[in-house]
Parts: C-alpha cells; sequence; structure tokens
C-alpha cells in the first residue's frame, strides 16, 4: 500500500505574509507584543505627565484641560485598550504556563476568550472618555 503524502511545513518568508492566514491564537499573541511594546515605549512619557501633574494645582488643572483634546482622549482609549488586552491575554498566556488549554481548539477559545472580554471593557472605557455616560 503506497504511503501518502505528508503535507510540508516550511517557515514562511516576509513575502508570503499576505497568504499566510494566522490563527486566533497567533493573532492574540501578536496583539499582546504589541500592547507590551507600547505600553513600554510610553511608561517614560506617562511617568514625567504624572510627576508634572503632582506638582501643583496649576499643572494638574492644566494635565485636566488637555484630556479634553479628541486626540488625547485616543491616545488614552489605545494605552487602556494596550493595557486590557494585555492583561487578559496575560492571564491566557500564564493559564497556558501550567498546561491550561493547549490543545488547538481550547487555545482558539482562549484566544476568542481574550478579544471578548478585552474589546468590550476598551469600549466601555471609550464610552465613558468621550462622555457617553
Amino acid at each position: 500500500m503506497p504511503e501518502a503524502k505528508r503535507q510540508e511545513f516550511r517557515n514562511i518568508h516576509v513575502t508570503e505574509l499576505a497568504n499566510y492566514r494566522l490563527p486566533l491564537a497567533g493573532f492574540v499573541s501578536i496583539l499582546h507584543r504589541i500592547s507590551g511594546l507600547l505600553m513600554f515605549l510610553l511608561l517614560p512619557f506617562i511617568l514625567y505627565l504624572l510627576d508634572n501633574s503632582l506638582t501643583s494645582e496649576d499643572t494638574f488643572a492644566y494635565f485636566k484641560g488637555l484630556t479634553h483634546s479628541p486626540l488625547v482622549k485616543l491616545i488614552i482609549l489605545a494605552l487602556s485598550w494596550a493595557y486590557l488586552h494585555h492583561f487578559c491575554a496575560g492571564i491566557r498566556h500564564l493559564l497556558m504556563d501550567v498546561h491550561v488549554a493547549l490543545d488547538k481548539q481550547s487555545a482558539a477559545k482562549s484566544a476568542a476568550g481574550v478579544f471578548l472580554v478585552s474589546v468590550p471593557l476598551a469600549l466601555l472605557v471609550g464610552l465613558k472618555l468621550f462622555g457617553v455616560f
């Protein structure tokens, strides 16, 4: 009986990325890295703003006034999303470290769970930022 030809797995070159369909778990993993990098790079700026806002009531009022700008609100929303996604994906990765949900179906479900929790929370933050409630 002839053996069936097995599928060949190989590394994907950068030029082939447009043709590759990334699984949801991979997408969550990449966004986890991006959100961590975003928070890491903006942390000195956030600490600088916090330090200056605590020096006097005038500087606090000045920075509070800056938050009324739509651009600043979008930046705050992006940082909030980064934190929420990174937190949820981090819990997922911690569970995987203790060998929970390692098979393909469970990994896809936990990746979807990250989005099902972090995206609505980020939407709530956005609604609050833009004064809906």
